[in-house]
């Protein structure tokens, strides 16, 4: 059994037991977090939702909060003497399904 999910833009199929990384979420660690954008839910047939399937949840746990390795941005423009540097670490919510509900 699996479902599709969206949250923080982007769409993650997961399966109870999965843990995955989401984009931040307003949650703290260890709290239990409810997923309602079920896109569609495969419990041996197909249900796909318009957009969303009606009644279906997915259960997580918060297991941790964190920030992704760094990534460095480079601007440079030649023969002008202009560089500029930057960093930037996204912030993520590690999570564990525990249960789908379709």
């Amino acid at each position: 059994m699996y479902a599709i999910i969206e949250t923080g833009g982007k769409q993650y199929k997961v399966s109870e037991g999965d843990i995955i990384r989401v984009e931040k979420l307003e949650a703290e660690e260890g709290k239990e977090y409810t997923f309602d954008q079920v896109l569609a839910v495969n419990d041996g047939t197909l249900k796909v939702g318009n957009p969303t399937v009606e009644g279906a949840t997915v259960k997580a746990t918060v297991t941790g909060i964190g920030r992704g390795d760094k990534v460095v941005v480079y601007k440079y423009k030649r023969k002008s003497g202009y560089h500029k540097k930057a960093g930037h670490r996204q912030a993520y919510t590690q999570v564990k399904i525990e249960a789908i509900n379709a």
